[in-house]
């Protein structure tokens, strides 16, 4: 596996992972955890945001950060 796609399988990961976390934790007061971790919709958006969280946001933080090391390069 490339150092991008390791890059931005461990940035987009931990992205997806923080946003279902506090999504769930926002909606408790609405519906209890259970009732969420039922619901297919909650699957549906984790897929979602590890999904744009690798493939989208992974991607850009890996181009500033080729950008950052090209510009730190003398």
């Amino acid at each position: 596996m490339s150092d991008r796609w390791k890059y931005q399988l461990k940035m987009g990961g931990l992205w997806g992972v923080f946003m279902i976390v506090f999504m769930t934790l926002f909606e408790i007061k609405e519906k209890p955890l259970a009732q969420q971790l039922s619901d297919k919709n909650f699957y549906i958006r984790a897929v979602a945001y590890v999904g744009l969280g690798i493939f989208f946001l992974g991607y850009m933080s890996w181009k500033e950060k080729i950008k950052r090391e090209k510009q730190n390069k003398p």
